[in-house]
């Protein structure tokens, strides 16, 4: 026991002098865990972001507005395989974590449990989602374990790209007809309250910022990341020319923040909970990409196991 507490300040010393942990050094099973989680959930919510999206590559108004879905999906998937390759330094399997998120061990972003309804829904995720995710991201290129910072660095550059991109089509919108602005209106009035969940539970009600902070796992807490996207958000919207569905939304000068609304944190536990409006719709489609790969997977492992194979044989010659 003795040792473990030495071990755990030591670690803890290193943490505060803003040294970056590897695969290969000592770190408390707890600090293990939490990143395996936190990783996890990060690329699976990649993975299944690309689900609302890739449902309007098809139906985009023009091919530029399909060239730049279908990349930015792409990216997404990119990110997704960074992320995956990331926990799995942590001695977790990438099929082990693919069976705890379809068995609903693993969560992944309650924001990808709303349906896309409209074109108008694809520019208010990139500008929304992907800006929410920018500004809980960043911080991350800058958290405690290496291969996560790293792999955070490209990912959000990439993500910087899409919030540009569907903030671009929220201004063509609303540039356009009365029809196409109200189309807008109607995407942000749908999505700006699952947006502000997107930073998790209150900071009284998360039971991970403490230990994730003191380990820099996080930089910032939930509620604080909340702020800033608000405070960001804001001005943007009255650039567009279109309202935040939140009456109570007003700049505080003497706090030097936008005040905003109540959450819906029941509405946010219930979608957690699986009982979202695509929650099932979502895990049927990873499922069904899981078993409909199976053979694609098998393949590579055949091929590899020859590959090798064939290189002892002609070693032993």
């Amino acid at each position: 026991m003795e040792n473990i507490h030495y071990l755990e300040e030591q670690f803890q010393a290193r943490i505060d002098k803003g040294e970056r942990i590897e695969p290969r050094d000592w770190m408390p099973e707890k600090y293990r865990k939490t990143h395996i989680r936190q990783i996890s959930q990060h690329a699976h919510s990649e993975i299944v972001g690309m689900l609302p999206e890739g449902n309007w590559i098809t139906r985009a108004p023009s091919l530029r507005r399909k060239v730049g879905l279908l990349a930015k999906v792409q990216d997404e998937a990119g990110h997704g395989l960074y992320l995956y390759s990331a926990a799995e330094t942590l001695g977790i399997s990438r099929d082990e974590m693919t069976m705890q998120l379809l068995t609903g061990k693993a969560k992944y972003s309650s924001i990808f449990n709303y349906p896309t309804l409209s074109w108008a829904d694809i520019g208010a995720i990139g500008w929304l989602v992907d800006g929410a995710a920018i500004i809980n991201q960043v911080m991350l290129t800058r958290t405690s374990y290496g291969p996560y910072a790293r792999a955070m660095v490209r990912i959000c550059k990439e993500e910087s790209f899409h919030q540009r991109q569907g903030y671009e089509i929220m201004l063509t919108l609303c540039k356009g007809s009365e029809a196409q602005k109200a189309m807008a209106q109607d995407a942000l009035n749908r999505f700006w309250w699952p947006s502000l969940m997107m930073f998790g539970p209150r900071d009284e009600d998360s039971p991970n910022t403490a230990q994730s902070v003191k380990w820099k796992i996080k930089r910032q807490t939930n509620d604080e990341l909340r702020q800033r996207f608000v405070d960001i958000t804001a001005p943007q919207a009255d650039y567009l020319g279109i309202t935040i569905p939140d009456p109570d939304l007003k700049w505080n000068e003497e706090r030097g923040h936008y005040d905003f609304g109540k959450i819906d944190w029941e509405e946010f536990w219930q979608v957690v909970k699986g009982n979202g409006p695509c929650n099932k719709e979502r895990i049927a489609a990873r499922t069904d990409a899981w078993e409909e790969g199976k053979w694609v997977r098998e393949a590579a492992l055949a091929y590899a196991a020859k590959q090798a194979q064939a290189v002892e044989v002609k070693q032993a010659v």
